[in-house]
C-alpha cells in the first residue's frame, strides 16, 4: 500500500484519457512523448489501483468497459479541475502559460493569421502555439486540439463555436478569358463562361445576390477544373482557364494589379461565417481565453473580412 501511495494518480489518470482520446496506446505515448511499453504500464497500474479492467483490447480494436467509461467520465472532471487549480496558482489569468493547439485552414492560416499570431507570442513569453494548417474537420479529442478557426463550415451543436468575421466572395476571371469570351453584361452572361469550381463550396452551379436589390440567381456551370484548394483555383483563373468565385481577400493583389477583373461586383456569392471553434468544458484555461479575445479583435480588421452582420453599429 505504501509503494501505491507514492504513484503518480494524476499521471495515470491522463495517460488512461488520453488512451481513450486518440484510440490506441501508441496513438497516446506519440501525444505524451513517451514509448508504447510506459503507456501500457501505466494503463495496469491504473487498473490494478482501482481493482477494475477498464479497456479491452483485440488485435485491431479497442473497447472501454463500464467501468472504463465511469473512469474516464469523472477523470475528466478531476483533470479539468487540476488545470483549473494550476492555472489560478500560476497566475495563468494575468499571463497565459503552456501551449495552445490550434488548427486553421491552409490559405488563411499561412497569410492572413501570420502576423497576428506572431506578435501575440512575442507580448507571451510563456506561451507556446502549435499550428497546424489543415482544411479537414477536426477531432477535438482524437487529436488533441484546443481550438480550431474554421471558414465556411457548419458548426457542430456539440461544440462552442464563435462567430469572429465574415468573408465575402466575388467572381473574378482573367483579361486573358475576357478577351477570347462573350461579353459579360449581365448576370446570365456568366453561364457561357469557361469555370474552375473551389469543389468545397459549390461544383456545378453557384448562388449569387445582387447586393442592392437582394435578387439571387443561381449560376450554373461545368467546371474545366474542381478543386478543394483555393491557391489552385486562383492559379487556374490566372492561367486564363476560367471564371471562379472566391474569397476577396485572397486575390486582392492580383485584382489591383489588373491580373484579374471582378465580374459584375454587385453581384457577390454568400459570405463565409469564420468562427473559432472549441469543446465544451466547465474550465478554459487562460491560454485558450487570451486567443479568442485576440482573433475578436483582430479577425474583422484583416484584409477583405468584414465584422459580421449582427456585430456591426
Amino acid at each position: 500500500m505504501k509503494r501505491q501511495e507514492r504513484i503518480d494518480r494524476l499521471e495515470l489518470m491522463m495517460t488512461f484519457a488520453r488512451i481513450v482520446e486518440s484510440g490506441s496506446l501508441s496513438a497516446a505515448a506519440g501525444l505524451l512523448g513517451t514509448t508504447q511499453a510506459t503507456v501500457s504500464r501505466r494503463l495496469q497500474t491504473l487498473e490494478t489501483l482501482l481493482g477494475a479492467k477498464l479497456l479491452l483490447r483485440s488485435t485491431h480494436a479497442m473497447k472501454l468497459t463500464d467501468d472504463g467509461e465511469r473512469c474516464y467520465h469523472h477523470g475528466q472532471i478531476l483533470l479539468a479541475g487540476w488545470q483549473a487549480m494550476e492555472d489560478e496558482l500560476k497566475h495563468a489569468d494575468e499571463e497565459p502559460v503552456g501551449v495552445l493547439r490550434v488548427r486553421a485552414p491552409h490559405a488563411f492560416g499561412q497569410e492572413q493569421l501570420l502576423v497576428p499570431l506572431t506578435q501575440f507570442l512575442l507580448e507571451h513569453s510563456k506561451l507556446s502555439v502549435e499550428w497546424m494548417l489543415n482544411d479537414k474537420s477536426v477531432d477535438f479529442l482524437a487529436e488533441n486540439i484546443d481550438c480550431a478557426i474554421q471558414v465556411g463550415v457548419e458548426s457542430d451543436p456539440a461544440n462552442v463555436a464563435v462567430l469572429l468575421a465574415e468573408v465575402p466572395r466575388i467572381v473574378i476571371a482573367s483579361p486573358e478569358l475576357l478577351a477570347r469570351s462573350p461579353a459579360v453584361e449581365e448576370i446570365n452572361d456568366l453561364a457561357r463562361l469557361p469555370w474552375v469550381a473551389l469543389n468545397t463550396f459549390y461544383r456545378h452551379e453557384v448562388t449569387l445576390t445582387h447586393a442592392d436589390t437582394g435578387e439571387a440567381v443561381q449560376v450554373p456551370m461545368s467546371p474545366r477544373l474542381s478543386s478543394d484548394s483555393l491557391y489552385a483555383i486562383k492559379g487556374a483563373a490566372l492561367a486564363g482557364l476560367g471564371a471562379a468565385v472566391v474569397s476577396a481577400w485572397v486575390v486582392q493583389e492580383e485584382l489591383a494589379q489588373g491580373r484579374l477583373v471582378n465580374l459584375l461586383p454587385a453581384w457577390q456569392a454568400a459570405m463565409l461565417p469564420v468562427r473559432l471553434v472549441y469543446p465544451h468544458a466547465r474550465y478554459q484555461p487562460a491560454r485558450l481565453c487570451r486567443f479568442l479575445a485576440l482573433m475578436r479583435e483582430v479577425m474583422p480588421g484583416l484584409s477583405g473580412m468584414q465584422a459580421p452582420k449582427k456585430s456591426r453599429p
